[in-house]
């Protein structure tokens, strides 16, 4: 399988910059939100970038990033195809893409979750296109000063085009590669996703949080709860319910707390004594 996604910086030989984007390989983005408009900020100056949402709110932001919007048919047609569709849509949103890539295409996906999107891409996509099942570890907020040394985990499903776009994460956008499967994926992510959101989601409810009188352990978990909090209500549902070791992880977290708040009453139950013992 031939393939012009090579390490280094180069397609076919030339120099990715801004004059040659038009002869860049085609990128196509499904779903413009917020984690689509940060990937074409960052991809632009290397692929020729078109997109598709049924949003009408993302045509200004589709213009200033210099992005072409289109039909999904036509998205789908692109060299490489960013999936940045929400879990409750995917389903759809792929069948629709399988009836429309052409062969040799390498379909992305990079969502929270991704033990089903995988097998859905598999059981879905045609035999001739490449898949890999990406997750990056950052979003607008944490990456909104850089994504230079940030995390992606990158997990092979179909082809072989997963080794040299690990290599071009790496190399020409910086990021920090993690070779991962599905499984293995979901079962981390349960514990450092699942918990963030669901701690983030517990203290926003008992806001306004203090700002003042703060320790330095309160302000980085303060920074991180700013990091989450403004993340679209499916990415919580995504990351709670979506992820099949979600459950077990966040009923083992309430099991302790409930375990911990019996033993702190019982303990504020028991008298205290003075020295004589009375």
């Amino acid at each position: 399988m031939q393939n012009d996604l090579v390490p280094g910086g180069t397609f076919k030989g030339r120099k990715m910059n801004n004059k040659s984007r038009s002869q860049n390989r085609s990128l196509g983005i499904v779903g413009f939100g917020a984690f689509g408009q940060l990937a074409a900020r960052h991809l632009g100056q290397h692929f020729e970038i078109m997109a598709y949402d049924p949003s009408p709110d993302i045509a200004v932001a589709a213009k200033q990033l210099e992005v072409r919007l289109s039909s999904l048919h036509s998205v789908s047609q692109a060299d490489v195809v960013l999936i940045a569709a929400p879990v409750s849509s995917f389903e759809g949103v792929v069948s629709e893409i399988a009836v429309a890539c052409k062969p040799d295409a390498l379909i992305v996906d990079v969502g929270s979750v991704k033990v089903a999107p995988s097998e859905i891409m598999r059981r879905l996509l045609p035999n001739h296109v490449d898949i890999v099942a990406t997750h990056p570890l950052f979003g607008p907020q944490s990456g909104k000063t850089g994504i230079e040394g940030l995390k992606i985990a990158v997990c092979p499903i179909q082809g072989k085009q997963h080794a040299r776009l690990a290599a071009f994460l790496h190399k020409v956008l910086g990021l920090s590669v993690i070779m991962t499967t599905p499984e293995d994926h979901d079962q981390e992510a349960a514990v450092v996703q699942g918990l963030t959101h669901l701690i983030a989601k517990v203290l926003l409810g008992m806001g306004p949080l203090p700002t003042c009188m703060t320790t330095k352990s309160f302000d980085l978990l303060s920074e991180a709860i700013s990091m989450v909090q403004d993340d679209a209500p499916e990415v919580f549902e995504a990351i709670e319910k979506a992820n099949p070791y979600a459950e077990t992880v966040r009923r083992q977290f309430f099991d302790l707390a409930a375990s911990l708040s019996i033993e702190l009453e019982t303990a504020s139950r028991i008298p205290l004594h003075n020295e004589t013992g009375h």
